[in-house]
């Protein structure tokens, strides 16, 4: 089978889907397929297991859009199916181009996403679903127009699915496959100073980091590692003190090595789909401090292998930090809990059905 694959992020860029593509392109190279990636970089990809086009950022956006959804036409006329984790409307118009099925991640609501990146928006994704004035509908109409185009949406977490199938997909295309977990293996911590907590994934306004910088700075004796990179950087920099280090983009291994050395992960987001960073931190044993956003319940489960709080309250974020690092005995007993959670979650048995999805398209 030769698949063409969109996404918008690619190594050395930091998050869940950067994290997917080169993982799950090298497991269809070591079954025997051929794959393409069509991505958005800075500069040269990080990780080649497969042939991998970047299309240059640099470039605005109308050209820079216009250039993955041609290099996706170019790529899908030598290809069976067109699979795509981000730039949906560009996968669209390559599969619809080339006459080629397509498979959709879908791991957010774009038009959402746009929305909030716009100013458009500010509040909830649930209350977004509702939202009718004429940006709102027109992202939305967009949006669904591109999904539609999908004979299978694979969405991480039963919120999603739940939010999508109001979209008017249809629910027999919608599948529901949570990110896989990193292979079991030791993984040998950083030895991080006491009481650092870590943060992994693309500095966004989603992932809610002022609220995180200001329950830091309740919580004495508590410090704050940043791993990633985004648009915004600058605005955390100017607002961190002396306790919040920013390790900016890097390799996945070293993220882990990172995220395996703290007292928690934390993740503090305004909203969320099931993000790739709480599944990673506790497939190495750590337990995570979150908000009870999206999907985030269905993977960290509030006493067991880590504590959920509201988000938006850094009071409440504050409390949960400070048990971490003032109650060993809890610290101790979610950490037990936290590999064991996320057991099934294996890269073959994820992998295999996603694998599955996409010959059964290209049939």
């Amino acid at each position: 089978m030769r698949i063409v694959f969109l996404t918008g992020i690619w190594p050395p860029d930091v998050g869940g889907p950067a994290t997917h593509g080169p993982d799950f392109a090298r497991f269809l190279v070591g079954r025997g397929h051929g794959v393409h990636v069509v991505t958005m970089g800075d500069g040269e990809p990080a990780e080649r297991p497969c042939e991998v086009e970047v299309v240059s950022r640099r470039l605005p956006f109308p050209l820079r859009y216009g250039g993955v959804a041609l290099a996706g036409v170019r790529a899908a006329r030598r290809a069976d199916v067109v699979y795509a984790s981000a730039t949906y409307a560009a996968a669209a118009v390559a599969a619809a181009v080339a006459r080629r099925p397509l498979v959709v991640k879908l791991v957010s609501d774009p038009a959402y996403e746009r929305s909030r990146r716009y100013g458009l928006f500010r509040s909830s994704l649930e209350d977004f679903q509702r939202a009718r004035s004429r940006p709102a509908r027109l992202l939305q109409a967009l949006r669904t127009l591109a999904l539609r185009r999908a004979g299978a949406i694979v969405v991480p977490s039963a919120y999603l699915a739940r939010i999508a199938a109001g979209w008017g997909l249809r629910e027999e295309r919608l599948h529901v496959l949570t990110n896989p977990a990193p292979p079991p293996r030791d993984v040998e911590p950083e030895p991080l100073p006491p009481g650092t907590f870590v943060f992994v994934g693309r500095l966004t306004a989603q992932k809610g980091l002022p609220t995180a910088l200001a329950a830091l700075e309740r919580v004495p004796g508590a410090r704050l590692v940043l791993v990633g990179d985004g648009p915004e950087r600058g605005r955390l920099e100017a607002l961190a003190g002396n306790r919040v280090e920013f390790r900016g983009a890097v390799g996945r291994d070293e993220a882990l090595r990172t995220v395996a050395g703290a007292a928690a992960a934390l993740l503090p987001s305004d909203w969320e789909n099931l993000p790739h960073a709480a599944v990673e931190a506790l497939a190495v044993g750590v337990p995570v401090v979150a908000t009870a956003v999206g999907g985030v319940p269905e993977i960290v489960h509030d006493g067991v292998n880590g504590l959920l709080v509201p988000p938006g309250r850094p009071d409440e974020l504050a409390a949960a930090m400070a048990r971490i690092l003032e109650e060993p005995a809890l610290r101790d007993r979610l950490a037990a809990g936290a590999r064991p959670s996320v057991e099934a979650l294996s890269s073959e048995s994820v992998y295999s059905r996603l694998e599955a999805l996409l010959q059964e398209a290209a049939r």
